[in-house]
């Protein structure tokens, strides 16, 4: 299905006006109690925006990455945060590109309808960071099941997820050529697990509902593997290009709100007997920011539009992410000087954006890993780490 740009622009519209509902006091209220927006997801999800990715054979939309990036966009371009939300979206290519049809029969349509929440996504363990390939956490087959014991950490809303996607080793670090090699990647349904499995909050700058996941004993059924055993990172790297996208367009977003109140408030605020924003000294980082922002949101656009051609983007994907998300933290610091005192205070919702959007240049992925990356994978130069 092509998709216009009149659709694309209905897209926008709708979401816009999903988002009034939910306003600044919203978001804000949210923050101070470090509450999950039950009430928001909800009416994403009813909107069937959440769904945006899974094929309408499931229950979804069957658009694309392009669509989806929007949606995440205007919900940050709104003042909110989807970072309620966007793991079902980043996660789905995992399950739709290597799972089972039996899996995919059981789960989308739920997923699509809202009666199952996918929106933990546990990789991430203390003694491996971002060396992947280090984890720790082992999936012992055991004739029709799997044992797991582990750790993981700062895994977002395992309280507020129904299904976790969940990578492990399968065969021990030691025991492999191939560094990613034996490890496989499970949809674990944390309703029916059997064991020990303890999730505890972490407390964080940010509203993300982050935790520590302990497996002991952890029982999960054989069923539970997504493709292969021992290609699931392989699996999960098909999945981090749209991932990377979608958050740069949450980036792209944020930018966007912070250029507009930034610009806005220099009109607005007078001193010495004038707008601040007639000073050069105001008015230009606000004029270069925004520069910046729409400048990231072109590679974004190209990246996404590569990945629903089924082209390579992995080069395209990383530059998205990396431009948008330093486009959008260059936008806040520029916004909260532009407030200077006020800027701190919650009522003007600055200093929340301000946090939120701090996050998308060290996670999900450090934006150092980003410039290895093209160093090493696209400039060809010596492998430094």
């Amino acid at each position: 299905m092509t998709t216009t740009a009149e659709d694309l622009q209905s897209i926008r519209d709708n979401v816009r006006a999903l988002c009034k509902d939910f306003p600044d006091t919203y978001w804000r209220e949210t923050d101070s109690q470090a509450a999950y927006p039950q009430d928001f997801v909800k009416a994403l999800t009813e909107s069937g925006y959440l769904a945006v990715l899974i094929p309408e054979e499931y229950g979804g939309s069957g658009l694309g990455i392009t669509e989806a990036g929007i949606i995440l966009e205007e919900i940050n371009s709104s003042g909110g945060n989807s970072g309620a939300c966007h793991a079902q979206m980043y996660t789905m290519g995992t399950l739709l590109r290597h799972g089972s049809e039996e899996q995919k029969r059981r789960y989308l349509p739920a997923i699509a309808k809202g009666e199952l929440r996918l929106q933990a996504f546990a990789v991430t363990e203390p003694n491996a960071g971002s060396e992947t390939t280090r984890i720790e956490t082992r999936a012992v087959r055991k004739g029709d099941r799997y044992i797991v014991n582990g750790q993981k950490i700062f895994i977002s809303r395992a309280q507020q997820s129904d299904l976790m996607l969940l990578l492990a080793r399968t065969t021990p670090y030691n025991d492999v050529q191939d560094k990613t090699q034996g490890i496989s990647v499970f949809l674990v349904d944390m309703r029916e697990v059997k064991g020990n499995l303890q999730i505890r909050p972490l407390n964080l700058m940010v509203n993300h509902h982050t935790n520590t996941i302990f497996f002991e004993d952890v029982d999960i059924p054989a069923s539970s593997l997504i493709g292969e055993e021992g290609k699931g990172f392989r699996y999960i790297i098909d999945g981090w290009n749209a991932e990377r996208i979608l958050v740069a367009s949450e980036a792209i977003g944020d930018g966007h709100w912070f250029v507009e109140r930034a610009s806005s408030y220099a009109c607005e605020r007078l001193v010495f007997g004038r707008p601040i924003g007639a000073n050069q000294g105001v008015q230009f980082p606000i004029a270069k920011a925004y520069a910046h922002v729409q400048a990231a949101d072109l590679m974004r656009f190209d990246a996404a539009a590569k990945f629903d051609r089924k082209e390579k983007c992995g080069a395209e994907a990383n530059l998205a992410k990396l431009l948008a998300s330093e486009a959008s933290w260059e936008a806040a610091d520029v916004c909260l000087t532009t407030y200077g005192g006020y800027g701190f205070a919650r009522d003007y919702d600055v200093e929340r954006k301000f946090r939120e959007t701090r996050l998308l240049t060290v996670a999900p992925v450090s934006n150092n890993l980003i410039l290895a990356f093209l160093g090493q994978n696209v400039l060809k130069m010596p492998k430094s780490y």
